[in-house]
């Protein structure tokens, strides 16, 4: 008996071991492809952590809430709120509507992941994903090991800590012209993100140019003056984002599934 169950425990091995491997090269791949997000996040959230000292959150309160939530728009707008002593509801529904899209991709990433791999690691996965981190994890061929996501993550996660951590505390330590120079950092970021795609699409340039005028409006007009910071948010996204939807649909034949997009970038290499 003894040497049977010897026996089964050399034939378990050689597969175990394997699979060892094969989590370790992921978790590896992971951490290279995570590195320049990570020092892209160090850079943006460094900006975040000044905006929140001076914001008048601790250097321990603004870590915290990075680490929790590791969303720059969502946390920017988070910010604005805490500082106008807006209401939990308007907090809760203005998160939702900024960060809906994680939830979308987290379904995206689910069918990228192993049909045996557990609703605890899809958790975590879904718990890391970042605009960032779904681009360089949908790019990967063929099916992806929630290994490859936690060594993106350990690294842009920490970056993105670290990074609001170091700019609390400069932010209470630096003078205030240097502060103020540094946080115009944090809308250059937006900019990066906003101009490329508007450059590209006229539907996103448009809904940029709808986004901002009804900001405007927001801020000028006597009667929705009075709308809270929290509201104006979520009515200029979902009225920004509605708009575009009714009058410029994306056609199903120009959407490519992700196991398809991955080969064919690569064919086209």
């Amino acid at each position: 008996m003894g040497e049977r169950m010897a026996w089964a425990a050399r034939r378990v091995r050689p597969g175990e071991r394997r699979g060892e491997k094969m989590n370790r090269e992921s978790f590896i791949k992971g951490i290279r492809d995570g590195i320049p997000i990570g020092l892209g996040y160090f850079a943006v959230s460094f900006s975040f952590g000044m905006l929140a000292a001076a914001g008048g959150l601790s250097a321990g309160q603004a870590t915290l809430l990075s680490l929790l939530n590791l969303t720059s728009a969502g946390q920017v707008a988070g910010l604005n709120l805490i500082i106008a002593g807006s209401s939990y509801m308007e907090m809760a529904l203005t998160q939702l509507t900024i960060n809906l899209r994680y939830c979308l991709m987290s379904f995206s990433i689910s069918q990228k992941l192993e049909r045996d791999v557990s609703r605890f690691h899809r958790y975590i996965v879904a718990f890391g994903i970042t605009d960032e981190i779904f681009g360089v994890t949908a790019s990967q061929n063929g099916k992806v090991s929630p290994w490859y996501s936690y060594g993106a993550m350990s690294m842009a996660i920490p970056g993105w800590t670290v990074g609001t951590l170091l700019g609390a505390v400069s932010g209470s330590l630096l003078p205030g012209l240097i502060t103020s120079a540094l946080g115009i950092a944090l809308y250059g970021m937006f900019l990066a993100v906003i101009i490329p795609p508007a450059k590209k699409s006229r539907a996103v340039l448009w809904v940029v140019l709808g986004s901002m005028a009804m900001s405007t409006l927001f801020q000028v007009v006597p009667l929705l003056k009075k709308v809270s910071t929290g509201f104006m948010i979520i009515i200029v996204t979902v009225a920004a984002a509605g708009a575009a939807a009714f009058l410029c649909p994306v056609k199903e034949e120009d959407q490519v599934p992700l196991q398809d997009q991955a080969p064919r970038d690569a064919e086209s290499t």
